[in-house]
């Protein structure tokens, strides 16, 4: 039997369309509750954004991903898109992942 699921691509970002996402968040706590919703399945690509708008960022959603991790239960996803105009806040999310062994990527979206 072949696997002919479509891809799940999931995006977390203020303002970007992301035509690639299959579902878009647009604020940390939505971002979150997207994961969840995601939970027990395979995640082929993640898109992050660093900043939210306002004082929303992305760091609940990196905090929920590095719980799992240290749980022993990491979220499967394939790879981690890291992508922002805030280079500084992006290195930090990028390194925070990678410490727990996602697999990440500084990306343009």
């Amino acid at each position: 039997m072949n696997d002919t699921r479509a891809p799940i691509v999931l995006g977390i970002d203020d303002l970007r369309p992301l035509p690639r996402a299959t579902r878009i968040a647009r604020t940390s706590r939505e971002g979150v509750r997207l994961l969840e919703e995601h939970r027990e399945v395979y995640v082929d690509e993640l898109w992050l954004d660093h900043d939210l708008g306002g004082e929303d960022d992305i760091m609940p959603v990196v905090t929920l991903l590095e719980e799992a991790a240290f749980h022993g239960r990491p979220f499967r996803i394939g790879t981690v898109h890291v992508h922002s105009a805030n280079p500084i806040g992006a290195q930090t999310v990028v390194r925070s992942l990678e410490r727990w062994g996602y697999p990440v990527r500084r990306s343009t979206a």
